[in-house]
């Protein structure tokens, strides 16, 4: 049993037992292994990726809403925070948006080998998962590591149901996102982001940007790739 762990799920109201702590174990053991032979995760000493892999994705439990929710984690790479929230959260339904084809390979497997009923992927970019029946489908989405503010605010919030909010790990520089940031949300019907610092270590410190969705965002949006070309969201 981890004590951060089983800390970081009490901080939210929540209990892990022995079962949850040897699925979270077992992740790991899965993404390591796989990590020898496609690149999951830049992280491959063991006590690094506890911290970094389980004990970051921990953080975003208290700011889920209690009872069954809908999760998507946009650009899941190896799976996290995905898989470890749909752990911690078995009421929680959880999608893995990755549009890499081997990455979303590895991901159904692992899924599969932990016995994870709550979860599926989809093998697309988010652009594409928003033109479907997953657009404004979801309570929560998440992400982490994927882009700036700005493009991740027009790839999440597209999938975000009003009333529902998006979830970003970010680093401590993400007030310089913020400029560009703000236009690009208000756009896409978000509502003001509001910083939450998170200090895991005393020396890892990163921040949770929370981005409620008030508005129904326009179905012009999220534009192709081959439009964005890094073009920030702009009033016309």
């Amino acid at each position: 049993m981890n004590p951060q762990w089983t800390a970081l799920a009490a901080n939210a109201g929540r209990t892990l037992d022995a079962a949850q702590h040897e699925r979270l174990h077992r992740y790991l053991d899965l993404l390591l292994a796989a990590n020898e032979t496609m690149n999951l995760t830049r992280i491959t000493d063991r006590a690094a990726a506890e911290l970094h892999h389980i004990s970051d994705s921990l953080t975003l439990l208290p700011f889920l809403p209690a009872g069954e929710l809908r999760l998507a984690d946009v650009g899941s790479g190896g799976g996290v925070p995905g898989i470890p929230l749909a752990i911690a959260r078995p009421d929680a339904y959880v999608v893995l948006i990755e549009s890499t084809k081997k990455k979303a390979a590895f991901l159904r497997k692992a899924i599969a080998e932990l016995g994870l009923t709550n979860v599926s992927v989809t093998d697309q970019r988010a652009e594409e998962a928003a033109r479907t029946g997953k657009r404004a489908s979801f309570d929560i989405v998440v992400a982490r590591a994927v882009a700036t503010l700005d493009f991740l605010a027009e790839y999440c919030l597209p999938l975000v149901k009003i009333g529902g909010k998006m979830l970003a790990m970010k680093g401590p520089k993400v007030a310089e996102e913020l400029p560009a940031a703000r236009e690009a949300i208000r756009i896409l019907g978000g509502g003001e982001p509001v910083i939450h610092p998170v200090e895991l270590d005393g020396t890892d410190r990163h921040v949770i940007v929370e981005i409620p969705k008030r508005t129904k965002t326009s179905d012009k949006f999220p534009r192709p790739p081959s439009e964005q070309k890094g073009r920030s969201l702009r009033a016309s």
